[in-house]
């Protein structure tokens, strides 16, 4: 077995170039356009990658959660600036022009509030966009790369003709999922 580069760096696209490395690196078999890999080694290889995916998916989970407690702190802030500026209005309620004033006043704190509340919202989500956008991005490559890994260890198969039957001798009989037919 040829020894392949050492890991570039941690994660699950690692351990897939790893593997494709290794694939690529495989002695071919004599006669033959197929060739000879270590099972063991990529099997390990891929179940690393597995084990590397969880932390990836938290992550994920982890900002839409973050994202969740910002717009809750957002919206308790609001609230905060809001029952504060009916409170003053409450207090300053002595002649008609102090009235008006503390009314006008309290309406340019709420418009305050509720665009403070604005912004941070798209800010959030903003954020929590690009984010999942990257998290997407990594996502797909990582697929990519397994799906590229996965077609390079199927093995050529010549089409079989389908058998034709016209009763099932067993209409008990179960029935075989095989995920790699669809």
């Amino acid at each position: 077995m040829t020894e392949a580069a050492p890991l570039s760096g941690p994660g699950v696209e690692a351990l897939v170039r790893r593997v494709i490395d290794v694939i690529n690196a495989a002695r071919p078999m004599p006669l033959s356009t197929s060739v000879m890999i270590s099972r063991d080694e990529i099997v390990e290889l891929l179940e690393a990658a597995l084990t590397e995916l969880p932390e990836e998916v938290r992550e994920a989970r982890w900002l839409l959660k973050e994202r969740e407690d910002l717009l809750s702190k957002a919206r308790v802030d609001a609230g905060l600036v809001i029952e504060e500026a009916r409170t003053r209005v409450a207090q300053m309620v002595q002649r008609t022009e102090v009235v008006r004033s503390a009314e006008r006043k309290a309406r340019q704190m709420i418009e305050t509030a509720e665009t403070q509340s604005r912004r941070r919202r798209h800010e959030v989500d903003d954020y929590c966009e690009q984010r999942l956008e990257q998290f997407s991005i990594a996502l797909e490559k990582i697929q990519g790369s397994v799906s590229v890994a996965r077609g390079k260890l199927q093995p050529s198969l010549p089409a079989k003709e389908p058998e034709v039957n016209t009763e099932p001798e067993d209409r008990n009989e179960s029935v075989i999922f095989d995920q790699d037919e669809n």
